[in-house]
């Protein structure tokens, strides 16, 4: 008689032996039983150093796809426009516009996606003969989304198409009035949607329910940008380009798709990857004014990253959204004069100054709370902190900072009398937009929606309390199995002396790196910190020294007052294995390896 038992998985095999870091993870090797052999077989079929083939087998990069992945291309990964639902009759519409010379107008949204979209698209248009307005709402007085007022006085001001981007799934009320005063309207969004959608002309939305083109992990403006090219190719079939107006160079517009695909934290997989890869090499042309302004006010030096785009150019385009005038970002992006691109440039990067401020104060307050709560309720699944005076501009950094810091969903609601606004950033495997929406369904919250990462939403104070139980309840299941086991995933092990400029290049070849093609992480074995010091906005700076005596520099950043940035002070002098993300640093026009610390263990207790 034979007795058909589960078969337990293998143990996972901690590397290095570290089973508990000095935060509390186990370190696991990217690379199971079966990557192995399969980075093998990369190196040795296409000639690409080991180490670079770890980090592709790590990504799931399959053996014939190791050449197109290395050297991604927009017009290998685009795919028909039409395969979109609702794509056919946006293009049409658009193209009866621009053939016609109607007024189109645009609404975006407020953060850096909306930005780029809105400036993307009005540019395409521009290029065809038209002269479109656009309109970025106020995030204090008028909200996220169309609302009705704008949308008359789009219309008074003799618009007759109106087309949201990064916006508008959800618009029922304000199209509703759109079609009553005459105005048709195009939908082009990423949003999370409903069963029930608006009427209008078009609904672009991959994330819509009957949309089979999987393509929901583009954010709007590379929804913008494929809509461009299905709008090119209709206007080209209309017999509308000629010598004397041409058709624009939308690869050229790829500057415009790789700063909103990385600030708004889709995944850098397949064509979102292709979209920052050639947007970097646009960026570093500088033709765009205000761009090129923009990297000057940041003082951004060396060629331009995909970090740099996610942590320098992208909060000073949101910071005129967050607590200035909304519209400023996509101003900046849409000039042609240098001398108004400084001068917008000046002001946003002043405004991410004082936004810096601002968020650094109610952060403070957001995470006193926090703490207040965890520890009378112990370990609840989800972190809900609100404020009366918070500046409803900045709760999406907020929420990012309880994130990051609790390792779990976060809310922070900023409340101006009996109504708050807030925002939602979450950890994988959380899908906080689902929540929110059900949280509206019940009659919970005034208005939200969003995405999986991350929501919005305007709450009456009232519901605070039964806003909380209900996302306890709703996103615990979630949140146990995505904290079920807390990791450092390492690509390899490596000593101070191999962290060369070289090799830093190399494995820069599998990037660009960010949300769903993570940054490979290096363990470097028994270590000596020969130093370590903290310095300004919490950071500790350390140097670790391996036994041949080479020295490497390395920053764990925000970590002064957490159990990462004390093991690192504390073992000053001490041998610690150490984990992090190679870097080059430029300074004074040389290029140095550094690593961004983000974990640490004690040989001697792991």
């Amino acid at each position: 008689m034979s007795l058909d038992l589960p078969i337990a998985p293998p143990p996972i095999r901690a590397f290095l032996g570290v089973t508990r870091s000095a935060t509390g993870r186990l370190w696991r090797d990217r690379l199971d039983a079966r990557g192995a052999p399969a980075a093998l077989a990369i190196a040795q079929r296409h000639g690409v150093p080991e180490l670079l083939a770890r980090v592709l087998a790590g990504r799931g990069v399959g053996l014939d796809e190791v050449p197109a992945y290395l050297d991604p291309t927009v017009k290998h990964l685009l795919p028909d426009p039409d395969t979109l639902t609702d794509m056919a009759p946006a293009v049409a519409r658009l193209a009866d516009a621009v053939t016609r010379g109607e007024k189109v107008a645009v609404f975006g949204d407020y953060d850096v996606d909306g930005a780029t979209a809105t400036a993307l698209l009005v540019d395409v248009l521009s290029a065809g003969g038209l002269d479109p307005a656009f309109h970025i709402p106020d995030r204090i007085f008028e909200g996220y989304g169309p609302n009705i007022p704008a949308i008359e006085a789009l219309r008074a001001d003799g618009a007759s198409l109106l087309v949201t981007v990064d916006c508008g799934t959800m618009s029922f009320e304000p199209f509703a009035r759109a079609a009553a005063i005459g105005l048709d309207v195009v939908v082009i969004d990423h949003h999370q949607a409903g069963e029930a959608l608006p009427e209008v002309a078009a609904l672009v939305n991959p994330n819509r329910i009957d949309d089979l083109s999987g393509l929901g992990h583009l954010c709007a403006v590379g929804l913008v940008f494929v809509t461009a090219v299905g709008l090119l190719r209709e206007l080209r079939r209309r017999g509308w380009w000629t010598a004397e107006r041409p058709a624009p160079d939308l690869l050229g517009q790829l500057d415009l798709v790789a700063l909103g695909t990385v600030a708004d934290v889709v995944p850098l997989t397949g064509l979102n990857r292709a979209f920052v890869t050639k947007g970097l090499i646009a960026l570093r042309r500088r033709e765009r004014p205000g761009l090129t302004a923009l990297m000057d006010a940041a003082r951004l030096s060396g060629p331009p990253k995909a970090w740099h785009l996610g942590f320098l150019l992208g909060p000073r385009i949101n910071a005129g959204g967050r607590i200035g005038d909304a519209a400023l970002g996509t101003r900046l992006l849409l000039t042609q004069d240098p001398i108004e691109a400084r001068a917008l440039a000046a002001e946003l990067d002043r405004l991410n100054s004082e936004r810096q401020a601002v968020e650094k104060a109610i952060v403070a307050q957001a995470e006193a709370e926090a703490d207040a709560a965890l520890g009378h309720e112990g370990a609840s699944p989800v972190i809900l902190a609100s404020g009366q005076g918070w500046h409803p501009g900045v709760v999406g950094l907020v929420a990012a900072r309880l994130k990051e810091k609790f390792g779990r969903p976060a809310f922070a609601v900023a409340f101006t009398g009996t109504h708050g606004a807030g925002s939602a950033r979450s950890i994988p495997g959380v899908d906080v937009g689902r929540a929110v929406r059900g949280a509206v369904e019940r009659g919970l919250l005034v208005k939200g929606g969003g995405h999986a990462m991350a929501a919005g939403l305007t709450v009456e104070r009232e519901q605070l309390g039964a806003l909380r139980a209900y996302l306890e309840e709703e996103l615990a299941p979630s949140v146990e199995r995505a904290r079920h086991v807390e990791e450092t995933i390492v690509d390899g092990a490596l000593s101070a002396g191999a962290a060369t400029p070289e090799l830093i290049e190399l494995v820069e070849r599998a990037g660009p790196y960010g949300a769903g093609n993570p940054q490979p992480v290096f363990a470097f074995p028994a270590h000596r910190i020969v130093y370590a010091e903290a310095g300004s906005a919490d950071q500790v700076r350390v140097r670790l020294r391996a036994a041949d005596g080479s020295v490497l520099s390395g920053v764990a950043f925000r970590a002064a007052a957490t159990p990462l940035g004390e093991a690192l002070l504390a073992g000053r002098g001490q041998t610690r294995h150490v984990a992090g993300m190679l870097e080059l640093d430029s300074w004074q026009g040389r290029a140095q390896p550094n690593l961004r610390i983000c974990d640490v263990a004690d040989p001697e207790k792991m």
